[in-house]
């Protein structure tokens, strides 16, 4: 969608959901972001707010399925939303062991069943208007499973063909949905690895490239290309060849 003016972004404390409200930010856009840390989130909404943006801000946890409905349905009263993306998202993983059963139910309730709470509500009232944008923010890492990182890929597989097969079903219904799978983005979640992280990049290019082939409406936004090649070879080759490579990749700090 091309100059959306009510945008919602969940997990927009830091990381890919500042650099994307800042994307956006422009005279007569309404940004509503949501997010858990109070102080980070207004550090967002004044750096939007210089950019000339009209910013309200919501402090929740995606997870908690009615919190998140009350507060879009509030929004929708007067402001129908244009764009949704949902990015909020936790990651965590194997250093120092295997993971927990509770390292990864949290996992999945924040990167699975935070973009449903978030992405449904808001498409019954796109529904309605048969009209409306949702992006869903997967990795590169939902490309192929990553024994060094199991719950992470496994939920961040999960949205990107939920995401995939909702396009279709949707966009009868004047409906967008897009997926978006970054590689390594310079953010808090990537700062604690301790480990080499190929092609980089920066939250802010990030953004650009995401705000770019969503105004495309591009199914899938996957970059950088080189890592998303190799990542898309790995899941097309057979695993005796890639279960010994992907073994001796490094683990993630847990949780």
């Amino acid at each position: 969608m091309k100059n959306p003016k009510n945008i919602l972004i969940s997990g927009a404390s830091s990381g890919i959901g500042r650099a994307l409200a800042a994307s956006y930010s422009a005279p007569s856009v309404n940004l509503f972001l949501c997010g858990r840390d109070e102080k980070k989130l207004r550090e967002t909404k004044f750096l939007c707010e210089a950019l000339k943006a009209n910013v309200s801000y919501e402090i929740l946890d995606v997870c908690d399925e009615s919190q998140v409905k009350n507060w879009i349905e509030k929004i929708e009263k007067n402001y129908p939303l244009d764009l949704v993306i949902a990015n909020a998202g936790i990651s965590a993983g194997t250093a120092g062991g295997p993971e927990s059963f509770a390292q990864v139910k949290k996992i999945f309730s924040t990167n699975l069943d935070g973009v449903l709470n978030v992405i449904y509500p808001a498409i019954e009232k796109m529904r309605e208007r048969k009209k409306g944008q949702i992006a869903i923010i997967s990795s590169l890492a939902g490309m192929r499973g990553l024994p060094s990182s199991p719950a992470y890929s496994g939920s961040k597989a999960a949205v990107r063909v939920y995401g995939e097969a909702l396009r279709g079903n949707l966009a009868p219904l004047g409906i967008e949905v897009n997926v978006v799978c970054p590689g390594y983005i310079k953010t808090p979640m990537t700062d604690v690895n301790e480990f080499p992280m190929p092609f980089l990049m920066s939250a802010e290019k990030c953004a650009a490239i995401i705000k770019r082939d969503l105004e495309k409406n591009k199914s899938r936004i996957a970059f950088p290309f080189p890592l998303y090649f190799v990542v898309w070879l790995a899941a097309l080759l057979s695993t005796k060849i890639t279960d010994p490579i992907f073994a001796k990749l490094p683990g993630k700090k847990g949780l």
